[in-house]
């Protein structure tokens, strides 16, 4: 399944009707059903039911849901709960080795099911193994932090120490053809000049969007990785360039004004107007 940029994922408890229903009306890009940290134990059975029945009917906007731990009973029991409906994809937590991803993704084949793999990056193990894991399948399309539990297996107590890993993503990311990853949640939903700071921050290391745990948040997000008309005129200057240049795009190259460009400087401009048009489609 092939999708535009994604600006926001909203995490919403897959067990929550209501709040679901709210999240899929939301300014969202897309939803991610959590069958995981946001669901008690007494609450799994529910949540899947409850899953299920909103995959029934297609949306508008993706769907995406975050099983348990690759390899239990619970994810196994989630991805048989999920896969029938009109479901984009499955974030796969604490992911630490290419043999989970690939049994998921030969679960999928054998359910005939379409959906894609999004793997979640939350210990030291998983990090050192981002690019092997982030190459490690087809279905694989998209890899990112979780950032709470990383930050507590690696001991570091503030952004500083995350530092490191947030760019080792990017490039794992990147490496492997993937596109830029979502920025992981910021967990204090007061606290709104907060958030933009830290988005803004992300978005200048090479995330593109982020997961998001409640509505408010989502508009801030949003707007950060929506291109300004600024961005988007010169984003539209360089390709008419481009072409008018008649230049292969395969290579570094000069264009008459005597500006520098290489592919990524080309596909950079490219997903601006990705950005920039989903934002006019929604």
């Amino acid at each position: 399944m092939n999708l535009p940029p994604v600006r926001s994922y909203l995490y919403v408890p897959g067990d929550d009707a209501r709040r679901i229903e709210k999240a899929l009306a939301s300014e969202a890009d897309a939803v991610v059903l959590d069958l995981e940290d946001a669901v008690a134990p007494n609450r799994k059975e529910a949540a899947r039911e409850t899953a299920a029945r909103i995959l029934e009917s297609e949306q508008e906007k993706p769907v995406f849901v975050r099983v348990n731990a690759v390899g239990t009973e619970l994810a196994a029991a989630d991805i048989d709960a999920v896969v029938g409906g009109h479901l984009a994809g499955l974030r796969l937590p604490k992911v630490e080795s290419v043999e989970s991803v690939r049994l998921v993704a030969e679960t999928l084949h054998e359910l005939r099911s379409e959906a894609t793999i999004q793997c979640l990056i939350e210990s030291a193990l998983g990090l050192e193994r981002a690019f092997e894991i982030s190459s490690s399948h087809e279905r694989v399309t998209g890899i990112s932090l979780g950032e709470a539990d990383l930050a507590a297996d690696l001991g570091v107590g503030d952004e500083a120490g995350l530092l490191y890993a947030r760019s080792r993503i990017v490039s794992a990311a990147r490496a492997t053809g993937l596109p830029h990853p979502p920025q992981s949640v910021y967990t204090d939903v007061r606290d709104l000049d907060g958030l933009r700071l830290s988005t803004e921050e992300g978005k200048r290391l090479g995330f593109v969007g982020r997961s998001t745990i409640h509505p408010f948040q989502v508009p801030v997000v949003n707007e950060v990785f929506t291109p300004t008309e600024e961005e988007v005129s010169e984003a539209e200057e360089l390709l008419d360039r481009l072409e008018g240049e008649a230049a292969s795009g395969t290579g570094a190259f000069v264009l008459g004004d005597g500006r520098f460009v290489d592919r990524a400087v080309v596909e950079s401009a490219r997903l601006t107007l990705s950005l920039a048009r989903r934002d006019v489609v929604a």
